[in-house]
């Protein structure tokens, strides 16, 4: 594995980019970075990264993102977590952006409908190969499949998430054999006071930037205070801020109506990198370029506060005897909930044969590791002529 003090800030943002260009399929999005960070860039063992998905996991907001921020942190502290983050969801934003600048424009998907048909087709394709892989490399014994399979009934019925993690976590800690030693923690006291000190400085300019924007423009303040409030209450990955911000801007608020925000959901699933840029798309629909920019940044900084102030404390957690059966039935959940986004998904799509065929095709070429952004590309090419 590559030497954590020989990767800097330029190359994690640069690789981070490369890779937030690239992903697509919401939770899917953390195979594929397991293979550009683990098997290809050999910068986390594979023990290292499942670590990192169980925390990203328990907390609120885009697990792509935090992952990107985990992985950066591990590497060169906050700054690589700031690094990875924003070099992560920077190709997303803009897409997405340029996306609502066009839909603002000419208020009409039909000339992206037949797009957008083809890549929800590819996305399933590449979330069920993400189930599958997952499933494959995670579920070793019996009591991994049943949480991972009652984990999908419970995302079915719609239980908060954090709920599934902890029910997950105790059936483990119930029903498995600790294992192994405990992992030692080797962090030193200067260490935890240098990055506690970082965190509070973060906090207090996001504070700040928070109060200066309530006394500049009241409409962004609330519009930023909603975006916050989607962030910190959205468990489940990015998808499950969808629910959370649907219920704030279109019935709560009502800055947009239903048929709107599903059109920017839509947009969303077009985009690589995480969905809950659809706050862009509201943003800007809301406020023009500034609505974008501070809802982009709202729906992004508590997360990403959260994951650096819980990262410590996780690090110390290793320690505990319990801390593998955890996280290895958090990881289950994890395959669980990948298995219910890959049924929902599917289930939104107008099967036909030639669908049947295409999605097939695309799962093949999965399987075969082709690169996935020829993968995404083709789809894209072959869908506008297929499904128009």
């Amino acid at each position: 594995m590559i030497p954590k003090e020989t990767l800097s800030l330029r190359r994690l943002f640069f690789s981070f980019l490369l890779l937030g260009g690239t992903a697509f399929g919401g939770p899917a999005i953390l195979r594929q970075m397991k293979e550009f960070i683990v098997k290809n860039r050999r910068w986390l063992h594979e023990a290292e990264f499942r670590e990192g998905i169980a925390l990203c996991q328990s907390l609120p907001g885009a697990t792509g993102m935090q992952m990107a921020a985990y992985i950066g942190r591990r590497h060169r502290g906050i700054p690589g977590a700031l690094a990875a983050y924003v070099g992560f969801g920077l190709p997303a934003i803009a897409l997405m952006l340029l996306l609502s600048v066009l839909y603002e424009r000419y208020h009409d998907m039909h000339l992206i409908m037949p797009l957008f048909s083809g890549l929800q087709i590819v996305v399933v394709a590449i979330i069920v190969h993400a189930a599958y892989m997952f499933g494959r490399d995670t579920l070793k014994i019996p009591v991994d499949i049943g949480i991972a399979i009652f984990s999908a009934l419970l995302f079915g019925f719609a239980i908060h998430p954090l709920v599934i993690i902890l029910a997950a976590s105790m059936a483990g800690l119930m029903l498995v054999k600790k294992t192994g030693p405990p992992i030692p923690c080797h962090h030193g006291s200067q260490t935890w006071q240098k990055a506690g000190r970082q965190i509070v400085v973060l906090a207090l300019l996001a504070l700040a930037a928070y109060v200066l924007l309530f006394l500049a423009d009241r409409r962004l303040f609330d519009l930023a205070a909603v975006m916050l409030r989607v962030d910190l209450f959205a468990f489940g990955g990015g998808f499950g801020s969808l629910p959370v911000m649907f219920r704030e801007v279109v019935a709560l608020k009502g800055w947009l109506d239903s048929k709107t925000f599903m059109d920017g959901i839509a947009l969303g699933q077009i985009t690589p990198g995480p969905i809950v840029v659809t706050a862009t798309f509201a943003g800007y629909l809301l406020q023009g370029l500034a609505g974008a920019t501070i809802a982009t940044i709202a729906i992004f900084t508590p997360s990403f506060l959260l994951l650096i102030a819980a990262a410590p404390f996780f690090d110390r957690f290793k320690a505990s005897p319990y801390f593998a059966v955890i996280t290895q039935s958090i990881y289950a959940s994890f395959v669980g909930l990948l298995g219910f986004i890959a049924v929902k998904f599917g289930m939104a799509v107008h099967w036909d044969m030639i669908k049947v065929l295409f999605a097939l095709a695309v799962f093949i070429a999965l399987l075969k590791r082709l690169p996935l952004p020829g993968i995404v590309l083709a789809g894209a090419l072959i869908s506008s002529f297929l499904f128009r």
